[in-house]
């Protein structure tokens, strides 16, 4: 392979790799200050028990999403210098934002969130829970914010091959922002209720039928069960404003390559690009029409439309898209299936007792569904765009450094072996402190759990 390409696997290696726990802590924390107020408003230990747990996988998960954050600061001067010289004068102050408003914030409170249990006040820790799951919000918000610019770039003018910005919130708050924004929240959400939802299931599979694990499970259960259909729906409004935008990355998705009415929506294929064609369909007539454009007989751009006079594609490579976005919506469903079966089998069996063992065993794999949903809808989007990587404006061939290949191919080896060492060693310490937690004397649970400084320690039933 040339550098270029080397460079954008690098690029989505490392990206990859980051995306995981950020996803992770951007909804954890707001799971923790529900858990820590309803510990407040009931003082039932099960919640602070179910605090204390999670705790630790967020901070793990915090620590990971920095140090792998690192180097994607990196790669912009070592990899793609075009793009901040390109486009450095908005690109710069959002992330600037980001560390200002989000990161400083995060990290101010982190220490009183992970060890002021019984240092500070119960008001004071809980506010500083608070404060962490809103700085991880917050930074989720100006790395949105710069994604969906990139991807609808409004607000700014070029001069001299050069990005200034003239609207802030029109670069801020560009069209894509709040489709974009609110389907990675819930993406987050959906994630941390699996991975919670898994590993309590793991917890009770292993003995452990604590009461702490009955709530997490019914929390997570709940949250999975609420927040799918909510990502359905702004899924649909991200795919009609995507049509807006990038209808060729629409056409990519569906494996739609003419100009056409009630175009079927295809379950499967193998887009075949020298070909301009799909093997092996198996389509649902008139289905993507409707979908896209709420009519049987709507009209839906094609992959066609975006191919220059000499030939050359204008529109991203069909089959990742394509398969990506089924990767994404396929495990959606998953999601949308198990939780409520789980709901389901509760309310009859009054609790997490009332679920099959044989549908716990599915739910442990399925606490890292939320990643694997996540990774293929981001592959989706950022594939899609291609091959711009500000829309209309630069492009990923343009943005790229003039590296020789064998040096990004050495860099690329040695980042994936450190990432596959740390994710390996990262999943084995989550099910270590599920399988320690499970070992603790049950006993225990007729202690009360140290209460914050300022509540009072109630003995747990």
């Amino acid at each position: 392979m040339d550098a270029f390409m080397l460079s954008r696997i690098q690029f989505g290696a490392n990206i990859s790799f980051h995306i995981l726990f950020p996803t992770i802590t951007i909804a954890l924390g707001w799971v923790l200050l529900f858990f820590k107020l309803r510990f407040n408003a009931t003082k039932d230990h099960k919640w602070m028990g179910a605090y204390r747990f999670w705790v630790k996988v967020f901070a793990l998960s915090f620590a990971m999403g920095v140090v792998s954050g690192i180097t994607m600061s990196f790669q912009f001067g070592t990899n793609w210098p075009g793009f901040m010289e390109a486009v450095g004068n908005i690109a710069g102050p959002l992330l600037a934002y980001e560390i200002l408003t989000a990161f400083f914030l995060e990290a101010v409170f982190l220490g009183i969130m992970l060890f002021g249990f019984s240092r500070v006040p119960n008001w004071l820790h809980t506010t500083a829970t608070f404060l962490v799951a809103f700085g991880t919000t917050m930074s989720a918000f100006w790395i949105l914010v710069l994604n969906s610019w990139m991807h609808t770039p409004a607000g700014f003018e070029m001069r001299d091959g050069v990005a200034f910005a003239t609207d802030w919130w029109a670069i801020i708050f560009n069209p894509s922002m709040p489709y974009r924004l609110t389907h990675m929240l819930l993406a987050s959400g959906l994630t941390v209720a699996f991975l919670i939802l898994g590993f309590s299931a793991f917890r009770w599979l292993i003995g452990d039928r604590r009461p702490d694990v009955r709530a997490t499970f019914r929390t997570a259960a709940w949250m999975g069960a609420l927040l799918i259909p909510a990502q359905i729906y702004m899924g649909d409004l991200h795919g009609l404003n995507t049509l807006e935008h990038q209808p060729q990355k629409v056409a990519a998705m569906e494996g739609n390559w003419d100009t056409k009415s009630n175009v079927p929506l295809l379950l499967f294929a193998i887009p075949d690009e020298e070909a301009r064609e799909n093997l092996y369909e198996v389509s649902v007539p008139n289905l993507a029409s409707i979908i896209l454009t709420h009519k049987a007989d709507g009209v839906v751009q094609g992959l066609n439309d975006f191919v220059a006079e000499d030939g050359t594609a204008l529109h991203p490579p069909v089959l990742p898209v394509f398969w990506s976005f089924r990767i994404m919506v396929g495990t959606g469903v998953a999601m949308l299936l198990l939780s409520w079966s789980a709901l389901w089998f509760m309310r009859r069996g009054r609790g997490p007792g009332g679920v099959p063992k044989v549908m716990k065993i599915i739910l442990v794999p399925m606490a890292f569904s939320g990643w694997v949903a996540t990774l293929a809808g981001w592959y989706t989007t950022e594939i899609g765009r291609q091959p711009w990587l500000v829309q209309g404006v630069l492009t990923t061939e343009q943005a790229v450094a003039d590296v020789p290949a064998p040096m990004v191919a050495t860099s690329l080896t040695a980042y994936l072996l450190v990432y596959v060492f740390l994710l390996t060693a990262y999943i084995g310490v989550l099910f270590y402190l599920a399988r320690k937690a499970a070992d603790t004397d049950n006993s225990d649970d007729r202690k009360p759990t140290p209460a914050p400084k300022g509540a009072k320690a109630i003995p747990a039933e």
